[in-house]
């Protein structure tokens, strides 16, 4: 077949009866949204791929591609794709417009979802909500983001109701963020676009949901001395800092959170000081810790207690994916405790500065006491540079003040590392006799094939003043 002819067969097999960009409520439960008004069509797109989806057998429909930047020591655009859906299978197709490909993934490897190539197009079903990388020939500084998602159901009208609809929303007065009030449901429609941010400060009982963009907000989203706040389905593009925060709250959900950045600090999710935090379903990459978990810490005051962070995938292209401890207030200790990250996908992992390395990592600072720690079900795809655990008490002459105290009760649970990359030896170490890491124990662990034990030197490192380390 000729080039030309498989250009126009390629066309003919994304050929699409539905307009353009279109917000459907379709009986079909397979919802596509609006794209960017016209102020920010072109700034916004990326034209590296055509993504397109169906009910298979159904007609296709075109989605808008995003544009983000990634990975702070080579900056990078990658692509996002954004869909919701309920009920059977979706087709997705994927046409990648500059170059041709030898072969292509779909990541998390988990998911296992097999691809088939017709006409120069990837073809692919999936059958449930889920968070997706398409890789070209290895690349992963320039892919294709999918985010399918369940739909959030809009609100119905009322006074403590606000909704964006489809469009660019900026916030009132020129500042940087949009009002919250207690008892309110903000709602950000698929197709809505918003050049600013919330920042929840005093409040609650509040929900701020939908699958609308922020779009390079200057400021972090931060629940700020509140009471059930929840935060689901936003997507944020290239965040100058850092994504989302919790500061001296309690009983705070951020669910369904995707974000991608390449900024200084640009953390995915901290928690500073709160108590009874769920993080779910997130979908993080940044060029700074996936999601760090701290007690004091800039506006969050106090201890940390009964964090659940599940079901997510991470991608730090610096820094950790999961960071606990290292801030607190040296004069008042503080305490993290009752901590648990489960069912974790992290999908690479690059890291140069050995302070910093660590796709799971506890760096007790600042005075810090830190118990009851646990990391299950996590699988590690790829560790460019870095380590897969560090659990140390440490000072910080950079972040710290003074020396964390404590380290005690880490339990990791089926955990698999591929063993692909480069990996640094993990590292247990307690700074001093007096300030230990005790009481840890890996349970069915395994790095490229081989289940971790004492013996494995190689592997890890266990150094001074690490008490009571035991391997099932």
């Amino acid at each position: 077949m000729t080039r030309s002819a498989v250009l126009v067969a390629s066309l003919a097999l994304l050929a699409s009866a539905a307009p353009a960009w279109s917000q459907e409520s379709s009986a079909d439960g397979l919802f596509t949204y609006a794209a960017p008004p016209a102020k920010l069509l072109y700034a916004l797109h990326n034209d590296a791929f055509t993504v397109r989806v169906r009910r298979p057998g159904g007609a296709w429909r075109d989605l808008y591609e995003y544009t983000a930047k990634v990975d702070q020591d080579g900056p990078s655009e990658v692509s996002v794709a954004l869909f919701d859906f309920q009920g059977g299978a979706v087709e997705i197709g994927v046409q990648k417009n500059n170059g041709d490909f030898r072969r292509v993934e779909v990541r998390p490897a988990a998911n296992a979802i097999k691809t088939r190539v017709e006409n120069g197009i990837v073809l692919f079903s999936i059958d449930k909500p889920q968070n997706l990388s398409v890789e070209f020939d290895g690349d992963r500084l320039h892919n294709l983001h999918i985010f399918a998602g369940a739909p959030i159901p809009r609100p119905a009208p009322g006074s403590n109701v606000m909704v964006f609809e489809p469009g660019l929303h900026a916030p009132p007065d020129g500042g940087a963020f949009f009002p919250v009030q207690s008892g309110q449901t903000i709602y950000v429609a698929g197709g809505a676009v918003l050049q600013g941010t919330f920042k929840p400060d005093k409040v609650e009982n509040v929900r701020i949901i939908g699958h609308g963009i922020i779009d390079r907000p200057a400021n972090q989203l931060v629940v700020q001395d509140s009471q059930g706040v929840m935060v689901e389905g936003l997507t944020f593009l290239t965040p100058a800092h850092g994504t989302i925060a919790c500061a001296s709250s309690r009983q705070v959900a951020f669910k369904d959170i995707k974000t991608l950045s390449n900024g200084q600090w640009s953390d995915g999710i901290n928690v500073f000081a709160c108590q009874d935090v769920a993080v779910e379903r997130a979908f993080i990459r940044t060029s700074d810790d996936s999601v760090a978990v701290y007690a004091t810490r800039i506006s969050g005051v106090g201890d940390t207690r009964h964090v659940r962070v599940s079901r997510s995938v991470f991608w730090p292209d610096v820094a950790h994916a999961m960071f606990v401890g290292l801030h607190g207030d040296s004069k008042t200790p503080n305490t993290l405790e009752d901590i648990v990250f489960d069912d974790i996908d992290v999908l690479n992992l690059d890291e140069d500065d050995p302070e910093y390395q660590g796709a799971m990592a506890i760096s007790a600072g600042d005075s810090n006491t830190v118990r009851d720690v646990t990391f299950s079900r996590i699988r590690v795809e790829r560790i460019e540079e870095g380590k897969l655990f560090n659990l140390r008490t440490v000072f910080n002459a950079k972040c710290s003040t003074s020396p964390g105290l404590l380290v005690d009760g880490v339990h990791f649970r089926d955990i698999r590392y591929s063993g692909v990359g480069w990996a640094s030896p993990s590292i247990i170490s307690g700074l001093s006799p007096d300030r230990p890491v005790r009481d840890v124990t890996f349970e069915n662990v395994w790095i490229g094939g081989r289940k971790l034990t004492a013996k494995d030197r190689d592997l890890i490192d266990i150094g001074p003043n690490a008490e009571s380390v035991n391997f099932k």
